[in-house]
């Protein structure tokens, strides 16, 4: 049975929705971004599956997609695509810099590498040193280096793509990163910092920071 499918009491004066609260709680969830996870938010996912047709429906009535992976546990939304191609931008976006990207890059590799057996754990420190190669590229000495990736760290928490463990220093890696950048445009991306490695560093990136949809990451 839907949220639709018997009358509902309106939640305030003038209220004329048609799903149950559950449901348009999960629908406000996924609107505010950046996703609703099946693990960490299990009422809201209920609410999803149970209405997902008709939440699908009042996105797209905002020129939304919705993206649900069963298996991850995941769902999120996208601006949706028109043949016309002029679909109104609903969803905020999120300027990625230099820094930002190469942590995203390295994070959904390891989601890759783990070939989708269970939560992925990443301790800070190793990743910091990790990314270290990108010192040079970044244009700064490091203490600058550190300072930023200490920003984009503290972004993707804001954003639940890197969420606290119970051990201090590891966290886990949010598996909608799986999802939010197709193969190509990862490997287009990660081309391009290579090529920027191989210069050493010549010309920073973090000037032209690119443009991601904030609800889909």
């Amino acid at each position: 049975m839907t949220g639709t499918a018997h009358a509902l009491e309106p939640l305030w004066h003038g209220d004329t929705g048609s799903l149950r609260e559950p449901s348009r709680r999960a629908l406000a969830a996924l609107v505010k971004g950046p996703y609703v996870s099946a693990e960490r938010h299990a009422e809201l996912w209920r609410a999803l599956v149970a209405d997902t047709e008709e939440i699908r429906s009042r996105l797209a009535d905002l020129f939304l997609d919705l993206v649900v992976d069963d298996t991850l546990g995941v769902a999120f939304i996208r601006g949706a695509q028109t043949e016309a191609g002029n679909a109104p931008q609903v969803v905020r976006t999120l300027p990625l810099t230099f820094i930002d990207t190469v942590l995203l890059l390295h994070l959904r590799g390891e989601l890759v590498r783990s070939g989708g057996a269970g939560r992925v754990i990443v301790g800070k420190d190793e990743v910091y040193e990790q990314l270290s190669v990108y010192r040079s590229a970044a244009s700064t000495d490091e203490a600058g280096f550190t300072k930023r990736i200490n920003a984009s760290w503290t972004k993707f928490e804001k954003q639940n793509l890197l969420v606290k463990t119970s051990t201090d220093g590891r966290f886990e890696v949010s598996p909608v990163l799986r999802l939010v950048f197709g193969p190509e445009e990862i490997a287009a991306v990660a081309a391009e910092y290579k090529r920027l490695l191989a210069r050493g560093g010549a010309a920073t990136p973090d000037n032209e920071p690119r443009d991601t949809d904030e609800d889909d990451a």
